[in-house]
């Protein structure tokens, strides 16, 4: 494959993987502002109204364990069809649901198929970049994927004034069949066949074994993986936090998610650019700290008590951090693996997805009236991503200027 410059990236590549990338965003933001109004239309709890993000959530991490190996042995095109035509259904079957635990099964189903396009994007990013051109090719993805956090929730919460949250699923197969179209326009195999892992489930194994014994690896998985957390838990929580709590209408939450979001973007810019000067451990190791200040701000504002707008900028540096972290951990997980492309990318995207599963429904345990869950939560997962940080990255880093 011939080298790209990553400041000048073709624009359809750049689009059409941005594109892949939103389907995370999609599947969770689009129907945030509704979720209230779906708890009452199925007589469920917000905890288990909140169940339906974990099970995306999941499903889009245990989709990427099957769809990044595969995309190693069959190249990227083929797992990632498949993966959009089964998104495309799957959000249908959800507009459908007659209930809450047969939606939980399939918000499941929905992840498990759109996770091709999360793993299968950050795969294709690696065939064609390698080290600190990577981190500054996610940096520009995060330009097209960030429109998806901005503008879902706002569009959400003005859907939700013309239909029911049933509606706002059909909306988003409607971008299913947007994205399978573009996937299959834009998009030429990166991975041709003499790169490509032969053998069965024992090299997947293989694989996986390898990875997971990477200290390094491991490192940048768990402690973008447990940052995300801190994120999850903002998307999940803050629907009822601010307009059960706060009192915020459906429409006010959205501009507000969208900012949010579009500050994450911004912050993934200000990545790319500290990355020309920093060593991408540096600008990782930063980007954990922001994350962590937003956090104790987060739960020191609702301990004591303060306004919403003290509430609203203490989530805007929590979130805004994970635009910092995530390509550059994406970046620096993938540097060693170009043969494990595909493999290496589930691991890592596995990792930001099962903290955030895990996180997502405890924001809600204490019920709807109370934020302070929503602040533990998110100062425990970020205190967890520097101590992974500190604890399996630092040294290794340390090791080899040593060497």
């Amino acid at each position: 494959m011939p080298a790209v410059d990553p400041a000048r990236p073709p624009a359809r590549t750049v689009v059409v993987l941005g594109m892949l990338s939103m389907f995370g965003p999609l599947s969770l933001d689009l129907y945030l502002p509704a979720l209230p109004e779906l708890a009452d239309d199925l007589d469920a709890s917000a905890s288990a109204a909140q169940l339906s993000i974990t099970a995306c959530l999941v499903g889009l991490a245990v989709g990427q364990l099957v769809a990044g190996p595969l995309s190693d042995r069959l190249g990227r095109r083929r797992p990632l069809i498949v993966g959009l035509v089964g998104f495309m259904l799957a959000s249908v079957a959800c507009a459908l649901a007659p209930s809450a635990a047969i939606l939980v099964v399939l918000r499941f189903v929905q992840g498990l198929a759109g996770a091709a396009g999360l793993v299968i994007s950050r795969a294709i990013a690696r065939d064609l970049y390698s080290g600190r051109a990577l981190m500054i090719f996610f940096s520009r993805l995060i330009l097209i994927a960030g429109l998806a956090p901005v503008i879902a929730p706002i569009l959400g919460g003005q859907l939700s004034l013309i239909m029911s949250w049933r509606g706002i699923f059909g909306v988003l197969a409607g971008f299913g069949a947007v994205l399978l179209l573009a996937g299959w326009l834009g998009l030429k195999e990166t991975l041709p066949p003499e790169r490509r892992i032969v053998g069965g489930f024992g090299k997947t194994l293989h694989g996986y074994n390898t990875l997971l014994h990477d200290r390094f690896f491991v490192g940048c998985a768990l402690s973008s993986g447990l940052a995300g957390a801190s994120m999850f838990a903002y998307i999940s929580g803050s629907t009822f936090v601010l307009q059960r709590i706060y009192g915020m209408s459906p429409q006010g939450f959205s501009f507000v998610f969208g900012a949010i979001s579009l500050a994450l973007v911004i912050a993934a810019q200000v990545g790319g650019r500290l990355a020309l000067r920093w060593p991408l451990t540096r600008v990782l190791g930063f980007g954990l700290a922001v994350n962590l200040c937003g956090a104790a701000s987060l739960l020191a504002t609702v301990i004591i008590g303060l306004p919403l707008g003290v509430l609203i900028a203490a989530l805007s540096v929590m979130v805004s951090a994970v635009g910092l972290i995530f390509p550059t951990a994406n970046a620096l997980a993938l540097a060693d693996y170009p043969d494990l492309a595909g493999t290496a990318s589930s691991l890592q995207g596995l990792s930001q997805f099962v903290f955030g599963a895990v996180a997502a429904p405890l924001v809600g345990i204490a019920g709807e009236r109370t934020a302070l869950p929503l602040g533990i939560v998110t100062t425990t997962a970020s205190l967890c991503a520097i101590a992974s940080f500190a604890g399996l990255v630092i040294p290794v880093v340390r090791a080899r200027m040593s060497r």
